[in-house]
């Protein structure tokens, strides 16, 4: 009889670790691209073209937008005849990541580095975070009923993309992952929600490994609701909207070197999530309980604190938030890494490009390797989050310098051009089949 402990404590007993990570930001496509932008820090905020539909309307005059970015021709025609946009930056991002894998693999110059592409199949799950899924397409759905002759006189083409599991699902399906696939609507710190669902699928044994990120889109209707969300919320919008798609890899460890399951080396461990709802009415204060339980679980100390990163949330609560993660952290951890400032406000994917800014930011500083990072997140609603990172010692990638996306430059034809979803006359789509 084996006295060895079943493969689910094994798992329990090591943190959970982060073997790859990819991002379509305002910096273009892939990881490569956004972290040569943020080592820029270069400004990506550009005029928004209110005669696209997804656009028009809105309050805003600039927004930090992926350049470029129009569904049918980043992804093929073939599926993505009735796609939004939340949807195909999703879709890219993951494809991203199978590529960045597979070409740190290979190696450009032929040369690998050891690790091993992603896997598809039933033991990759996939875990989005969102806020509402597209609110320009819930806004349509929404409007064509009321305007049309009958109140089902809608565009049933778009019905799919209208639930919020939308992303994930496309995503999943486009790329064959079998696994568990979920999607968590919550709000700004929906990634680290997401982070934790996921971590709680690898402990418990229902997948090999999972995809975890967040996505957001920008439109004119959630231009319209941020506005006044942070009117309310007594803040302003002080910092331009933005879009994207942050995903990464998370692998059950084994705590070796070598702690991915696929044996990736880990860029990170994930040592503890703490997410709880303020139902005091003082979310200071829950967010200051909230990081001293994550560093708790963690084991970490404040000086062991490489990064501190918060989510930039408009209005009092988003103060109150880095004002804590100075206090406690100091200012060289605080301003180590910049986020929102650089790529704009991306609401629910605000986590995971935090979460990318950290990695990004650690594969480029050699002291950061063994210390630890805190992420966190606030929402107006009360929601609170807080994730700590290990940083591992991550060895240069081959072939994968940083260059970024080619792209047109600001302001000329095809920068930042909508996928065209005009509603359909009667509620019913014309033209011709996926080609």
């Amino acid at each position: 009889m084996s006295t060895a402990p079943p493969a689910t404590a094994q798992r329990r007993a090591a943190p959970p670790v982060i073997t790859a990570w990819s991002a379509v930001s305002p910096y273009g496509l892939g990881r490569a691209a956004h972290a040569a932008g943020l080592a820029s820090g270069g400004p990506t905020a550009g005029p928004v073209d209110d005669t696209q539909p997804l656009w028009a309307g809105g309050p805003d005059e600039s927004a930090c937008l992926v350049p470029g970015f129009e569904v049918r021709k980043v992804l093929g025609k073939a599926g993505t005849r009735t796609m939004d946009r939340v949807t195909g930056l999703a879709v890219t991002a993951v494809r991203e990541l199978f590529q960045d894998a597979a070409d740190a693999a290979d190696g450009a110059d032929g040369a690998g580095t050891g690790t091993a592409p992603v896997p598809a199949g039933a033991g990759t799950a996939l875990v989005l975070g969102t806020t509402l899924g597209s609110a320009y397409l819930q806004h349509m759905f929404s409007k064509a009923s009321f305007e049309g002759t009958k109140p089902y006189d809608v565009p049933t083409q778009w019905m799919p993309n209208v639930l919020m599991n939308c992303p994930a699902s496309a995503t999943a399906i486009r790329y064959g992952l079998k696994g568990p696939n979920a999607t968590l609507a919550g709000g700004r710190p929906a990634a680290l929600l997401a982070l934790a669902y996921a971590r709680r699928l690898l402990a418990a044994g229902r997948a090999e490994r999972t995809v975890v990120g967040a996505s957001e889109e920008y439109s004119a209707a959630r231009a319209w609701l941020e506005r006044h969300g942070s009117a309310a919320a007594g803040g302003a919008q002080d910092v331009p909207l933005g879009e994207g798609c942050a995903v990464l890899v998370l692998e059950p460890g084994d705590g070796g070197a070598d702690a991915g399951g696929s044996g990736n080396p880990p860029l990170a461990e994930v040592l503890a999530i703490d997410v709880r709802t303020d139902i005091r009415g003082d979310v200071p204060a829950t967010l200051a309980d909230c990081v001293t339980d994550a560093l708790d679980q963690a084991a970490s100390r404040p000086d062991d604190v490489w990064a501190a990163l918060g989510g930039g949330l408009p209005g009092p609560a988003g103060d109150a938030e880095q004002a804590l993660l100075s206090e406690r952290f100091g200012a060289a951890a605080t301003e180590r890494l910049a986020g929102h400032e650089l790529i704009g406000d991306t609401a629910a994917a605000s986590g995971a490009f935090q979460l990318a800014a950290v990695l990004a930011g650690a594969a480029a500083d050699p002291a950061a390797a063994g210390r630890t990072a805190v992420v966190t997140s606030v929402d107006r609603d009360g929601v609170v989050a807080c994730a700590v990172l290990r940083l591992c010692e991550q060895a240069p990638r081959r072939g994968a310098g940083p260059v970024p996306m080619a792209a047109p430059p600001r302001g000329a034809p095809g920068h930042g051009e909508a996928a065209q979803l005009p509603l359909p006359p009667g509620g019913r789509e014309e033209g011709s089949p996926d080609e």
